[in-house]
């Protein structure tokens, strides 16, 4: 059996049998991993605090015939405590870490998605991080997983959106007039609202107004949904908390 150490961000947990727990993880170098912690929720020494979501660690992982390794110990290297003693900032790292557990696969390295991450968890903790900032999230862990929506031209022509421009999740993104003829779910989006999703896309940091946000936060809620299947359960929780 392999042995290795890597960085990891907990992405998930979930209780197994009186005293294990299976741990989702977003690692470094190994991609999301499944681990199983024998005696988690009973050792007080080697999982202590360890185990919670967005917790970044430094793991010793075992590797085992199934899918499934086995988390030997861990460290903490960052709790992102600030963080967790205000409810929205909670809200908003616990849709970040499911949106990064669905956008991947098992085994599938994704360095620059644990980056991602980690630097908004960070930003968060720092108190740095406003509304629009969890928008540009999004849209750069849909473009590591290949999965950007359009905004810069119609997604089915290709031509400019135009002054009255839809989006369709089915097809991708923007559409133009013309074409919402064959994009049956197309729905009609403020001009500036496209333009704003595309400087975030490009970079740009500039904080959208609360009922542009809004109207992003409904948008990309239809969009993930679409293309994962189900939606995502903290979107819930962050309507409960009233985050746009």
């Amino acid at each position: 059996m392999e042995r290795y150490d890597d960085d990891a961000l907990v992405l998930s947990t979930m209780d197994y049998g009186e005293a294990d727990r299976l741990v989702t993880l977003l690692t470094r170098e190994h991609g999301k991993l499944t681990a199983f912690a024998s005696g988690a929720r009973k050792s007080k020494r080697r999982f202590a605090g360890a185990l919670e979501p967005f917790m970044r660690l430094r793991v010793h992982i075992v590797e085992t015939r199934g899918s499934t390794v086995r988390l030997d110990s861990t460290d903490i290297v960052a709790g992102y405590y600030a963080a967790r003693e205000d409810l929205s900032l909670i809200a908003r790292a616990l849709y970040a870490v499911e949106l990064c557990r669905e956008l991947t696969r098992d085994h599938e390295p994704q360095p620059e998605l644990f980056f991602l991450l980690e630097g908004y968890l960070r930003r968060l903790d720092a108190k740095e991080a406003g509304p629009t900032s969890l928008l540009a999230f999004e849209l750069s862990a849909l473009a590591h997983a290949g999965l950007m929506p359009r905004f810069d031209s119609c997604s089915l022509c290709g031509k400019e959106p135009g002054e009255r421009p839809r989006f369709d999740q089915a097809h991708g993104g923007a559409v133009c007039e013309p074409c919402s003829l064959r994009a049956r779910e197309a729905v009609p989006i403020p001009a500036e609202l496209l333009s704003g999703l595309r400087a975030l896309q490009e970079g740009e940091r500039t904080p959208l107004p609360a009922d542009l946000r809004a109207r992003a936060r409904s948008l990309l809620n239809v969009f993930i949904s679409h293309h994962l299947g189900r939606r995502l359960k903290s979107v819930d929780f962050m309507a409960q908390v009233g985050l746009d």
